[in-house]
């Protein structure tokens, strides 16, 4: 069984792998339960192992060409069974249509459950939220 710091390890690396529009390193880090939940910021929160997927499959098709640079480590919470990691988590990759290269940060919470084949993320939220907003910037109609 794989131990939670190669685990994390392996998230950075599937960071990397999706900036490049490949989308199957995290899909082999997600529990193949139907409790997984993703949220990203190109739309609404999955639930269960097939949305899950369409969704990493669509949020890798928004990337190419990228890299992941660099984390920062805000907070790690763990118990025997569970953790929870809130990370800064950096790169660089052509967005869209773009031709250039553009820097990316999101802040990340992920949570990894301990099952019978090792730890599995069963959650992940992602959003481009980095430096403070304006509170009418997060009003929604």
């Amino acid at each position: 069984m794989q131990d939670l710091t190669s685990v994390i390890e392996q998230s950075h690396q599937a960071l990397d792998a999706i900036l490049r529009g490949d989308a199957s390193g995290y899909r082999a880090l997600f529990s193949q339960a139907e409790d997984v939940t993703l949220g990203n910021p190109f739309g609404p929160f999955a639930r269960g192992r097939k949305d899950v997927e369409v969704t990493l499959a669509g949020a890798a098709a928004n990337y190419r060409d990228g890299a992941f640079t660099g984390v920062d480590l805000v907070a790690k919470y763990v118990s025997d069974d569970l953790a929870c990691f809130v990370e800064v988590e950096r790169g660089r990759a052509r967005v869209g249509g773009s031709e250039e290269q553009l820097p990316i940060a999101v802040r990340v919470t992920s949570v990894f459950r301990k099952e019978s084949s090792g730890w599995k993320l069963v959650h992940r939220h992602a959003d481009p939220i980095t430096t403070p907003r304006p509170a009418s910037s997060v009003i929604s109609r």
